[in-house]
């Protein structure tokens, strides 16, 4: 009976201070809102960050042999029947999160024309499957990617045809190290141009057949990544995880997601998320500040009041609990409606994307992957708890010291006072 009645004590109050409360409720409000409306904005930039990375080729989860991470060589590459496990497993772990796999033979080489010779990396890979994993046949300038009956075909990036003075239809010759240990030359001829905006990759990488990498290397049936592309990077971990244990067993898989083959990218988005984090910790002290503030002032002007509830029978205790009350009221309730109004104004406004391209040039490239102006937000659920959690956990400490001072007033000074 006695936590109803100071519940409705605390409710009463909020009524009868109508302005008070708009205005704490309204910095709570605003200071969620904008969280919410910032944390997806920062989400959606990040998903196509990894976007951009994992589909020029890595994947978000790559199942490698021990040692192919550190060394990048044939000598540690997967073989037929390990790629074949490898793909077994994927299919029998992954449900409607997996878009897509594909198994890839990279070799570090030489491309070598009249013009000049550059060093580069040679990747074998499946045109069929590389149509629905890899961004890159969407990055064609001119002619066309490879096709399923192409043999010695090759896709190159613009870059590097302008420095070896190819254009589509020429002719040019790739060198590497076979598995064998020996230094052997493919001829191939240039299917198509691409562009991707990072000026390593436009310059560094070949797409070849994988059925041509592997009979020029000596790899019958054999690659050094089998790739897979999720429906989402929320998803990685989870898969990660899971393909680990269904080959815990297999001493010859090694499973790894985008952070331990993109370590660059990943870094980037932890010192993005960390610059964001000190923001919302300013946001957050004001809005502590703003709720401390009204709170505070509201006890100061009520002693009076809390005076004759003291001699009523209220306690001291009870007194400072009708004050913490109105703060958690307002907290929980102010959370609630700025959570509603940060995903009704996201969503209303941006949910086609918001343009930063007058700041920015188009396609940037950043740590391995390609910046679109244009980024789109993205909610996650568990942001959004946190964000609630946050402002719930920064209203109810603002509700502390108030609620101490309203404890610690005399009944018989607090009588005495003349509002």
């Amino acid at each position: 009976m006695r936590a109803f009645v100071i519940l409705r004590l605390a409710l009463r109050s909020v009524g009868r201070n109508a302005r008070r409360s708009v205005l704490t409720a309204a910095a709570m409000v605003l200071g969620l809102a904008l969280l919410i409306f910032s944390r997806s904005l920062a989400d959606g930039g990040h998903e196509q960050w990894i976007d951009s990375a994992v589909t020029l080729g890595a994947g978000h989860v790559a199942i490698q042999a021990p040692g192919y991470l550190e060394s990048a060589s044939l000598d540690h590459r997967l073989d037929a029947a390990s790629v074949d496990r490898a793909v077994a497993a994927v299919r029998a772990t992954l449900g409607a999160e997996l878009a897509a796999v594909a198994p890839r033979l990279a070799v570090e080489g030489l491309a070598s024309a009249p013009a000049s010779a550059l060093p580069v990396r040679i990747e074998g890979v499946d045109p069929e499957l590389e149509v629905a994993f890899s961004n890159m046949p969407s990055r064609l300038t001119e002619g066309r990617y490879l096709a399923p009956d192409d043999r010695l075909s090759a896709f190159v990036g613009v870059e590097l045809a302008r420095r070896l003075d190819l254009e589509v239809g020429s002719r040019f010759v790739l060198t590497a190290q076979s598995s064998a240990g020996d230094i052997q030359g493919q001829l191939v001829r240039v299917t198509g141009l691409f562009r991707t905006g990072i000026p390593e990759v436009d310059e560094g990488l070949v797409h070849i057949p994988i059925e041509t990498a592997r009979t020029w290397l000596g790899t019958p049936g054999e690659a050094t990544t089998v790739a897979l592309l999720l429906s989402s990077s929320r998803f990685s971990d989870a898969a990660v995880a899971r393909l680990r244990s269904a080959t815990a067993e297999d001493a010859g898989l090694r499973v790894l997601g985008w952070q331990e083959t993109s370590p660059e990218l990943h870094d980037a988005i932890v010192i993005d998320d960390v610059g964001d984090y000190i923001f919302h910790g300013i946001l957050f002290a004001i809005v502590a500040l703003a709720i401390l503030n009204s709170i505070m002032m509201s006890v100061l002007g009520r002693r009076r009041e809390f005076g004759i509830l003291q001699a009523m029978g209220l306690t001291r205790a009870q007194t400072g609990w009708v004050v913490f009350g109105e703060g958690l009221f307002l907290t929980f309730a102010s959370g609630l409606v700025g959570v509603v109004v940060g995903m009704l104004f996201t969503w209303g406004f941006f949910r086609n994307g918001l343009d930063f391209s007058a700041f920015m040039e188009n396609d940037m490239a950043f740590s391995g992957a390609i910046i679109d102006p244009v980024i789109v937000p993205e909610f996650h659920v568990r942001q959004i708890v946190l964000s609630l959690y946050s402002i719930l956990l920064i209203g109810t400490l603002a509700s502390i010291y108030p609620a101490l001072r309203a404890s610690r007033f005399d009944v018989a000074e607090a009588m005495k006072f003349d509002q």
